[in-house]
């Protein structure tokens, strides 16, 4: 009998984390954090401690306790012995954090296969990120950390795949097939095991400009005829809503037009599909697009794989916003730590808020929250910002939109919300899963496992660590 085993996902939104054994073939599905399990122990300023290795992650239940998985320096550090693996590899659905953090604590020699534009973004992520325990993806430094001791990052084993084109893992077949999601390089797989196939969905949407995408998911998962189907329901309450890439572009586009102002939007760096909207508002409204150093990481990523369209960072209408020196000239590089940063300051297409202060209407601003206090140097009196971006969910999310929207008083800022999900409405989902038709399913990535009974011949409310036998 083929075997799953899940340890995270399981009625909650993320954390996806499913071990699929096959006789002696062991791989997981994804390793990511959950946020909303984290949060329940810790904030910014209190944080899992590196100093204890593994520790703060096991005693928390963020990581399961199970043997030949996790780095040697991280037992070590904890006063474990060294593992060998027992785990044949990762497959990756897609570069979002609750999906693929947590292989940051995995054994060196644990593979991990995910999509060639998957692997584009996790370098850009790992380029702009500053290091700690929970983000060595693409590397990771031994710990502990010696100060002044030179140590070169030890390289995690990456192997590439593009849609259509399987792959074998020991005895497992795996087909990926690529699907649409609020981040490019997003698949799901068809497994095929000893017992039949098995379909695991990752995140994927009907309502995205690439429908098309998971069309073709839907297509070779229906012809596969599967044994189990694993599925996100993230959104299986929302029976259809209007939200589309095409809307976010007709609002945003309406808005701004009557814009008097500077504009400002924010958007999540990974979203291509976003980024390409509103590039396209912003060559059709005459205004440059002023993005920052890290939407460049990305942007110079995209910009690899010719199939995502986007334009070149250093010019085409792209402007890249300085960060404000300490000094308070803009001549002072040699304090700037982030080397992500330190390697564009030679770029030609750099502009200070200053400047966009001068002509305001002349510049389309992607302004992240974290970043408003660049809104006192900026001084956008009587301009718009556009969140692109989820509407709070949760209370520590509510807490920062409330200080979101001081910030845009404080400043007469129009305030407009443009978005579009990155997750299949729920009919869309039901849909999917009685084209499939697939004998057992088994839905994680939701907060209401419930509603999809009914939807097959056998539902599984699936409980966290309890192992779960698929079969003909």
């Amino acid at each position: 009998m083929v075997r799953l085993t899940f340890y995270g996902g399981v009625r909650e939104i993320g954390g996806n984390k499913i071990l699929l054994e096959d006789g002696d073939t062991k791989v997981f599905l994804d390793f990511g954090v959950s946020f909303s399990r984290r949060a329940r122990y810790f904030e910014e300023y209190l944080s899992p401690r590196a100093a204890n290795g593994l520790g703060d992650f096991l005693a928390t239940n963020l990581i399961p306790d199970i043997r030949g998985i996790y780095r040697e320096d991280l037992l070590l550090h904890m006063g474990r012995e060294p593992e060998d693996p027992e785990v044949s590899a990762v497959i990756l659905s897609h570069a979002h954090a609750d999906h693929a953090n947590y292989i940051s604590f995995l054994h060196k020699d644990i593979p991990i296969y995910c999509g060639e534009t998957c692997k584009l973004i996790l370098d850009a992520v790992n380029e702009q990120s500053k290091r700690n325990i929970e983000n060595e993806v693409v590397d990771f430094k031994r710990r502990p950390i010696i100060p002044g001791k030179k140590e070169e990052p030890i390289k995690r084993i990456f192997k590439l795949f593009r849609t259509g084109k399987s792959f074998y893992i020991d005895s497992l077949e795996i087909e990926p097939v690529h699907v649409d999601h609020s981040v490019p390089g997003s698949y799901g797989f068809i497994i095929y095991t000893s017992e039949g196939p098995i379909v695991y969905t990752g995140d994927l949407r009907m309502h995205g400009e690439r429908r098309d995408l998971t069309r073709d998911f839907i297509d070779r998962a229906k012809e596969a005829k599967p044994i189990a189907m694993i599925t996100e329901g993230t959104r299986i309450n929302e029976e259809r809503g209007d939200e589309s890439e095409k809307k976010v572009y007709l609002v945003a586009k309406k808005e701004l037009e009557g814009a008097k102002g500077l504009a400002i939007v924010d958007f999540n760096p990974m979203d291509v599909d976003r980024f390409r909207t509103f590039y396209r508002i912003s060559r059709e409204l005459d205004r440059y697009l002023v993005i920052s150093f890290k939407h460049a990481c990305f942007l110079e990523r995209y910009h690899m794989d010719k199939k995502l369209r986007v334009p070149d960072s250093r010019g085409d209408g792209i402007l890249i916003l300085k960060p404000k020196m300490r000094t308070g000239t803009y001549q002072d590089f040699d304090y700037i730590s982030e080397p992500y940063i330190r390697s564009r300051l030679n770029y030609p297409n750099l502009i200070t808020a200053e400047e966009i202060s001068k002509n305001a209407r002349d510049y389309l601003v992607v302004l992240d929250y974290w970043h408003f206090n660049t809104l006192i140097d900026l001084k956008p009196e009587e301009g718009i910002y556009i969140h692109s971006l989820s509407e709070p969910f949760n209370e520590e999310m509510e807490i920062s939109f409330e200080r979101m929207m001081e910030w845009l008083k404080l400043f007469n800022l129009r305030y407009v919300h443009a978005h579009c999900s990155g997750h299949a409405y729920g009919g869309d989902l039901v849909r999917m899963i009685k084209e499939i038709n697939p004998r057992t399913i088994l839905p994680i990535h939701t907060e209401s496992p419930e509603r999809f009974s009914g939807l097959g011949k056998k539902v599984v409310d699936v409980e966290e660590g309890k192992v779960y036998e698929v079969g003909r």
